[in-house]
Parts: C-alpha cells; structure tokens; sequence
C-alpha cells in the first residue's frame, strides 16, 4: 500500500509540473487566446511563423490590431489572399473577432510573420511575445516552438520580409 501512496504521490506532482509546460492558454479580457506556436527555424531563416487560436467569449467584437516579438526586427499580421486567380500572403491591418466566434492562425491562411528573426528556432523552447486587442488591450504570451505533423510547412515564403 506504501508503494501505491508513493506511486500517486509522485505522479501528482509530475502532473502538477508537466501541465503548465504542455498547455499555455491566456485570456485577455474577453478574448481566448489558445496555444500560440511556431515551427522550428533553419539557421539562417529570413522568416518564422506563429500560429494561434483565438475565441471572443464576450458579447462585443473586438479586433487583433497588433504583435511584437523581441525575436524579429518585425512582426506582422498576415492572411492569404487570391488576385487574378494568383493567391500570395499580404500583411493586414488587424483580424476581427465576432462574438461567440473563434479565429485561428493556420499556415498559408491567417497567420503571423516574425520577420529577421535574430536567432534560430528550435524544437521544444519557448519565445516571447505581445498581442494588442483594440478592446481587451495588451497581453503577454510565449510562443512554443514545435513540430507539427498536421499541416505541411509552406515552402515558398517569397514577398515576405520585403519592404512596404
């Protein structure tokens, strides 16, 4: 029976530990903001992108207006867009979040740039960075660097990182 107790003892505290390190939700005021992450980066990446779940849980919209991260010289806002049947990725001014309703930040649709980043990325850290909401104002976030087998990586990030 010591043994069970023990058994529990240190599997509670493993739980305990690991949970915060797996899961990393954030709210800003209204808005739910679910697991931002980035794909590990070569070396010499010019490019890195963030990608991020984001519910209003509130009665009013709201709007994402802004990023900064201290890992790139520049970050922005992104989203696909097709032009004479040609689609590419541009930066937007903000994204809007209804009521009730969740945006998400995928690859080659909605998405952010941190463009120079000044290190590479790699597997399993962490980064920095601040969402600016037009109603829930400023939160604090860390992004976390991981491999995803869902989603294939675009290949071709050629218009990102160019001058406006």
């Amino acid at each position: 029976m010591t043994l069970l107790k023990t058994t529990l003892v240190v599997l509670v505290v493993f739980i305990a530990f690991a949970a915060p390190s797996i899961a990393h939700d954030y709210t800003a005021g209204n808005i739910q903001i679910g697991h931002p992450w980035s794909r590990p980066t070569p070396p010499s990446a010019k490019v890195a992108g963030g990608y991020v779940k984001l519910t209003n849980a509130g009665s009013e919209p709201d709007r994402l207006i802004a990023i900064a991260s201290p890992i790139a010289s520049r970050t922005e806002i992104h989203g696909s867009v097709v032009e004479n049947g040609v689609a590419s990725m541009r930066p937007l001014d903000g994204a809007g979040i209804d009521p009730g309703a969740t945006v998400a930040f995928e690859a080659e649709r909605l998405h952010f740039m941190f463009i120079e980043p000044n290190r590479q990325l790699r597997n399993g850290e962490r980064f920095p960075a601040t969402l600016v909401f037009e109603k829930a104002g400023r939160v604090h976030v860390e992004f976390m660097v991981q491999m995803r087998t869902s989603a294939p990586a675009a290949e071709d990030h050629s218009g990102h990182g160019g001058s406006q």
